[in-house]
């Protein structure tokens, strides 16, 4: 970087050297030193310029510096000895470097004794002083600042900062001495570097003050430096460990949160990560006692440059460490170890694998520090850090500062596989507690899916589809409040509870009563005594009958469901929303729909449709268009509707979908009769299902038939209520028979006594069909028997 000043700048000779030692820059205060014009030298070797014979050159440069006395050639042909400073600088794009070479030609030392820049040195105070003047040439030093720079005063005298200095942060330093030069106005910088009269970097604050003469006249510029390197690194370790606090385990994902970890420390610490677990045992621990070789899987790594050659393990690859590597080296001792080219141990632990540990040794590695990875009394795995960049070799603070870190790190990771292990426990107690299939119905064909939280974890969310009586079905999703194991035991419950009260052919908005008071007592039991617990739950439930082609639905607090009919638009059913499950004491409304064949019902639970990205009418309005577009099977309807909602990484909520297509029950499999109240009556009932029977070609079912209808009907006459309905309903498997009227009381199964006259007919229904039972109406009741077709082939 090449400042602007505005003044003269010939009081320096300075040029450029490249790495080839040619010269390739030349100032006036060069020419003005030996003679040369800057077209006679530049591009010519520098070596030209020396005299034969003159004083021998120093030893090599140490640290990138080199100082010392050469006799060099005037062009009038006589010989000059000159002492030269001279950097070595890389550049900037990654080409060669080139040497900067310098001397003063006007030391400006003290002209008087009242000469305000003479005067300003405090040569005794320990910290260290320069003194620049109006062309920001060093005009005084006291004892400390000559033991920083490494060079006496009376060589450096007439030089500019960055001159001296040959760094980056010397020319920043300089742009702020022009500074408070120009406005007047004292400045503090801080910066962090390696001056040439020290080992390793030091922070500074460098505080800069204008010198002004009697007259108030900016005649120069005041710079004292202080070593604060213990607070700039302390400072450093406290921001690094709370930057781990929060980048470190931002995921419930052990992969993610070893890389975090590997990532945090670069550059900060180290110029090598590598972070390599512990594989869990059966139980889901990690091996209880440790014994070398180790086998460890590399879980992340990271570099200051992607081409290290220690990043040879890739992840997810395990490898076997044996006694002498610093994994294994730190795991069976059970602390942090450092190692250094000094003390011998880094040699023992690269040549481990010798092909490896020579290209690593070429690098230039210098120090290497293996942390185990421990939480919660048990190992985990171990981080090996890095040094080649960095010149210096890991500090005890560093130490402290790497097991804070992992420490955080290892419990992080813990945490994630605890979780994993739970998440594991809760989705196979979901997927066991949910249909494995649904069930084929002459009343709808279903499709379904459930999709677990990609983050939160299993949830309670359930979808069923559960057959009635009289070729009905019903349908149901629901979502339990919460996540994990106890969010799918009640979710257990609760499908077990709907299926029950379904079993009892309960109306939709009755049934929601019921499983509203199921909540309110598991949510007491949750809480104990006095105190409320926090189970809650939305419920969608739908009964649908393929012979009257109609639907009634009710909610709790759940998302309505949308409905797609033959040749119209997707909508959303217009439904009482009703209140969640949990609540008590509040009433359910259902809602009756007429549904013709083909109609696709979807219900689902809200994490189909919540997102952050978009509001709920959004979500509605693609869901709509998912699924009114063509498709050739609710298969991949189910789909098509997921991938247009879900984002690719996943929902943050668990998700349940089902579909189901309206079937419709042809009018020519259902026979209906009234019954007089009359038991003479019934044998002509008979012979009328007989001969339907024959019509239909289900003779074989005759005998049974006539069984059933005459328990059912003189059951009717004899204890019901008139009018009294006769109703056949046949499919493919399945021969339906019932029987309405209009008192509300059910019979019972019994066992009759030797000497009893009646209480034998219902259990010689249940003998000779698949199932029977009731239902009540609005009306009444219905007492109906399934006989199996196939069982009578």
């Amino acid at each position: 970087m090449t400042l602007v000043y505005p003044f003269d700048d010939a009081a320096t000779a300075r040029a450029v050297v490249g790495e080839d030692g040619t010269l390739v820059a030349w100032n006036v205060g060069a020419q003005r030193l030996l003679g040369w014009s800057p077209a006679e030298v530049v591009g010519r070797p520098a070596a030209n310029l020396l005299v034969s014979g003159g004083e021998e050159t120093p030893d090599g440069p140490v640290g990138g510096r080199w100082d010392g006395t050469l006799t060099l050639c005037h062009r009038d042909g006589t010989a000059v000895s000159v002492w030269l400073l001279a950097h070595h600088q890389h550049s900037s794009d990654g080409g060669p470097g080139h040497w900067l070479v310098v001397t003063p030609l006007d030391p400006g030392g003290p002209r008087s004794p009242d000469d305000p820049l003479g005067t300003a040195v405090l040569t005794q105070s320990p910290c260290a002083v320069a003194v620049y003047d109006e062309q920001l040439r060093l005009r005084r030093v006291n004892d400390a600042m000559a033991d920083v720079i490494g060079l006496p005063e009376e060589r450096i005298q007439g030089l500019r900062l960055s001159e001296i200095g040959g760094k980056r942060q010397s020319e920043e330093l300089e742009e702020h001495l022009l500074e408070v030069l120009t406005t007047g106005r004292a400045k503090d910088v801080q910066t962090y570097m390696r001056t040439g009269g020290e080992d390793s970097a030091h922070a500074w604050l460098a505080r800069m003050a204008p010198i002004t003469d009697p007259a108030g006249r900016v005649r120069g510029v005041c710079l004292a430096a202080h070593d604060f390197t213990d607070n700039f690194l302390a400072r450093e370790r406290l921001q690094l460990v709370n930057e781990a606090s929060v980048r470190i385990g931002t995921t419930l994902d052990v992969t993610r949160t070893a890389q975090e970890l590997a990532d945090v420390c670069i550059p900060a610490l180290a110029d090598f990560v590598s972070v390599d677990l512990l594989d869990p045992q059966e139980n889901g621990e990690p091996p209880a006692t440790l014994t070398a070789p180790v086998e460890l899987r590399r879980a992340a790594h990271q570099s200051v440059d992607p081409g290290n050659p220690l990043a040879v393990v890739k992840p997810g690859h395990s490898e076997v460490y044996p006694a002498t590597s610093p994994q294994a080296d730190s795991l069976m001792a059970g602390r942090t170890i450092t190692a250094t080219v000094a003390s011998g141990r880094l040699d023992q632990w690269l040549n481990w694998n010798r092909t490896r540990g020579e290209r690593v040794k070429e690098y230039g590695v210098h120090s290497t520090m293996s942390v185990p990875i421990r939480a919660r009394g048990q190992t985990l795995g171990v981080a090996v850090l890095t040094r080649y960049r960095r010149p210096d070799p890991f500090t005890p603070d560093d130490v402290l500062l790497a097991e804070e870190i992992t420490t955080r790190a290892g419990i992080c990771i813990d945490n994630a596989r605890r979780f994993s292990r739970e998440r594991e426990t809760a989705l196979a107690l979901q997927r066991s507690l949910l249909p494995r299939s649904l069930p084929r119905t002459a009343a709808v064909e279903a499709a379904s899916r459930y999709l677990p939280a990609a983050r939160a974890g299993v949830g309670g969310d359930w979808f069923d589809v559960i057959p009635l009586s009289g070729m009905r079905v019903a349908m149901v999703v629901g979502d339990v409040v919460g996540h994990g194991i106890q969010a799918s035991a009640t979710m257990g419950r609760l499908r077990t509870a709907v299926r029950t009260l379904a079993d009892i052919d309960l109306a939709p908005d009755e049934l929601l009563t019921h499983l509203d008071d199921l909540v309110v007592r598991l949510s007491a039991e949750a809480g104990g005594e006095g105190s409320p617990g926090e189970v809650g739950a939305t419920c969608l439930y739908a009964v649908y009958d393929p012979v009257s082609r109609r639907c009634t639905l009710a909610r709790a607090g759940h998302p309505a469901p949308v409905m797609l009919t033959p040749g119209g638009p997707a909508r959303q059913v217009d439904l009482p929303a009703g209140p969640p499950l949990g609540l008590g004491g509040l009433p359910f409304e259902s809602a009756e729909l007429a549904l013709p064949e083909g109609t696709v019902l979807s219900l689902f639970t809200d994490g189909l449709i919540e997102s952050r990205e978009r509001d709920v009418d959004a979500s509605h309005a693609l869901l709509c268009e998912a699924l009114a577009a063509p498709s050739d099977s609710l298969e991949e309807s189910c789909d098509r509707m997921l991938h247009a909602l879900l984002p690719a990484g996943g929902s943050t909520d668990d998700v349940a979908l089902l579909l189901a297509r309206t079937l419709g029950l042809p009018a020519s499999q259902v026979a209906t009769w009234d019954i007089p109240a009359d038991p003479s009556l019934v044998a002509p009932v008979r012979k009328q299902v007989v001969q339907q029977l024959g019509r239909w070609d289900l003779s074989e079912a005759s005998f049974t038939a006539e069984l059933v209808t005459s328990e059912l009907v003189t059951n009717a006459i004899r204890y019901g209520a008139r009018p009294i309905r006769l109703r056949l309903i046949h499919d493919a498997t399945t021969l339906i028979c019932e029987v309405s009227d209009t008192n509300h009381t059910a019979p019972h199964l019994r066992r009759a006594k030797t000497w009893d006259e009646g209480g034998r007919g219902l259990l010689l229904v249940a003998q000779l069909t698949q199932r029977w039972g009731s239902r009540h109406t609005a009306d009444g009741k219905t007492i109906w028997a399934e006989i199996g077709l196939l069982d009578l082939e």
